[in-house]
């Protein structure tokens, strides 16, 4: 076997997922500067909670102590900030933060109603739940949660239908 051939393809093998994780990292520091132009409350002292769901999916931000009074209450008025703006057809702050992403422009798409926007507060914040009858408006949700969970990285999590996160925060 050519021996320099073994090394140079060991060398690709190892390096491309190094390569990645570095291009993440600068990808997810930006996306947090950027963010702070948007998102009043600190990404550091909050979780953002992608839950997908059949009919679209629950967008959670809470802070990471339910002590913390001032997060939780620049949380809510951020969740119902954009709430008003995504009815409207205004993706903006996501597209300040995260530039195109996929599904976005599928989402900025879609007519006024298409899909409903719910607000909730929780217990360390709130949520909002998207719901669409449209297949494809359900598939974009996912493909933007996806990429949103990738942007935020260690500021983010997965959600699963059926359990509360919210309640993972310490008292």
């Amino acid at each position: 076997m050519n021996t320099p051939l073994l090394h140079i393809a060991l060398a690709v093998l190892v390096g491309l997922p190094l390569a990645a994780a570095a291009q993440d990292a600068q990808r997810q520091a930006e996306v947090a500067k950027r963010g702070a132009d948007v998102m009043p409350f600190s990404l550091k002292a909050t979780t953002h909670i992608f839950t997908k769901t059949a009919e679209g999916g629950i967008q959670r931000v809470v802070a990471k102590s339910a002590a913390d009074t001032q997060q939780i209450k620049l949380v809510r008025e951020h969740m119902r900030d954009i709430q008003a703006q995504f009815q409207k057809g205004d993706f903006s702050g996501p597209t300040h933060i995260h530039a195109e992403m996929p599904g976005l422009a599928e989402l900025k798409a879609a007519k006024p109603g298409e899909i409903a926007i719910d607000y909730k507060d929780t217990d360390a914040g709130a949520e909002l739940s998207y719901r669409t009858t449209d297949a494809k408006l359900v598939r974009a949700l996912h493909h933007w949660f996806d990429a949103q969970l990738s942007d935020h990285g260690a500021d983010a999590m997965a959600g699963h239908p059926h359990h509360d996160h919210g309640t993972m925060m310490k008292q």
